[in-house]
């Protein structure tokens, strides 16, 4: 996992949306498209960037795709937040 990847894809709104979505179970991508208010190129792209970040995986079922969550990144994610916030730390 790129970490730079993983938060450059996490800063952007219509992609957090997206996650948001997707955490209820898997879409296809015409389902995620008519949930927004851009063209489908731009939800491509936005799928592409989370794609890229491992933060979601697709399968081609006949002609649709469908995308789901990766949640063993986002646990790496946590971890690391969590880490960085001192949760992890032993306490004595």
């Amino acid at each position: 996992m790129g970490l730079q990847n993983t938060l450059r894809a996490l800063a952007d709104p219509i992609r957090r949306e997206i996650l948001n979505m997707l955490k209820s179970g898997r879409r296809s991508a015409g389902e995620i498209t008519e949930h927004f208010s851009v063209t489908g190129a731009s939800i491509s792209r936005h799928l592409s960037v989370l794609k890229d970040a491992d933060l979601i995986r697709d399968k081609r079922e006949g002609k649709f795709i469908y995308y789901e969550l990766n949640a063993s990144v986002l646990e790496e994610i946590m971890l690391w937040l969590a880490a960085l916030k001192g949760e992890n730390d032993d306490k004595e």
